[in-house]
């Protein structure tokens, strides 16, 4: 268990094993549809740092930064995915975003995945595969940190008050080697 306070964070190092986690990064990076959406800053068009994708069942339609995302269906790999989530958490997860860092420039800043349509209390399973990137958390009330390393076929299992509690990001790290693909599975409701 990575923090008990305030939700329930666990981290499994090994969901996938290293075989599996380097075919999944590869058809991840050959077969999904990878857009960079862009924000509005002080008036003008700022590119996301990252590349994404949302796939769901029809009607998971999620909107956060102002995009209004609309589900692709779920491809192989994916459901795939999904059914080990689902057996190993018991949550029938019915949408997942993916977010591809190309190198260690590229990051997403302090947020809580606390949208409406996910609910008062989220269960969010984040997979990542790629090249190890620190992740943080940041308590909303007295800002401890919390930072941990999340690996090449890892599972990070958010539930409970955590988005309403913490707040989490993945830094910058000149020295992170490789690409990355994080997804992000959830009951958008």
């Amino acid at each position: 268990m990575v923090l008990t306070r305030d939700g329930a964070v666990r981290y499994e190092p090994h969901l996938l094993d290293p075989e599996q986690a380097d075919d999944l990064l590869r058809a991840l990076l050959a077969r999904t549809a990878w857009s960079q959406d862009a924000f509005t800053l002080y008036g003008r068009r700022v590119p996301f740092p990252r590349l994404t994708a949302w796939y769901g069942d029809p009607g998971a339609v999620y909107t956060y930064s102002g995009i209004r995302n609309e589900p692709l269906p779920w491809t192989v790999p994916l459901e795939g995915l999904r059914a080990l989530l689902a057996a190993r958490t018991g949550v029938r997860f019915n949408s997942v975003l993916l977010n591809q860092y190309r190198h260690g420039g590229e990051h997403m800043g302090w947020h809580a995945d606390d949208e409406p349509e996910l609910g008062p209390a989220p269960t969010i399973a984040s997979v990542s595969v790629g090249a190890e990137r620190v992740f943080e958390f940041e308590h909303r009330g007295d800002r401890e940190r919390i930072a941990l390393v999340l690996g090449h076929g890892s599972l990070l299992l958010m539930e409970g008050e955590t988005q309403r509690r913490w707040r989490h990001r993945l830094p910058k790290r000149r020295a992170a080697a490789g690409v990355r693909v994080n997804l992000t599975f959830r009951v958008v409701t």
